[in-house]
């Protein structure tokens, strides 16, 4: 499968009143390497008239990150049917290597005019479950 992988450093504005990570920061950490991974690498003619929209995120929170932890993000799609598609997020601690969250995101396919939902085409398939290294 394709991945796609990037670091952040954790700041003062990611934290909440426990000194951890907000959860809605991870939220929001899984929404943007989603949309990076689709366009940094998806072709822009493949990109052309459609738009993803979430349906549902799933989230497992399984340790804290702290100011200036370095986290390391992994995404991937494993799964792609219809008109949805199932990506997965994880976010390691880089120096304990400890799982942080593991997450799996339904996004949904939408032509970009009529915003209504269009099965996702099979050279969408294929480009993001290609196995990379």
């Amino acid at each position: 499968m394709q991945t796609y992988e990037k670091t952040i450093q954790v700041c003062k504005d990611d934290l909440d009143e426990l000194n951890h990570v907000n959860n809605v920061r991870y939220v929001q950490w899984i929404q943007d390497v989603a949309k990076e991974h689709w366009q940094f690498k998806a072709p822009e003619v493949m990109k052309k008239g459609i738009i993803w929209v979430v349906l549902k995120h799933i989230i497992n929170y399984k340790s804290a990150a702290v100011l200036n932890d370095i986290i390391k993000i992994k995404t991937h799609i494993s799964k792609s049917e219809g008109v949805t598609s199932i990506r997965v997020v994880e976010m390691f601690n880089t120096t304990t290597n400890k799982v942080l969250i593991q997450s799996e995101t339904k996004w949904c396919l939408l032509n970009e005019s009529s915003l209504k939902p269009i099965r996702i085409p099979e050279e969408i398939k294929q480009f993001f479950t290609k196995i990379t290294s």
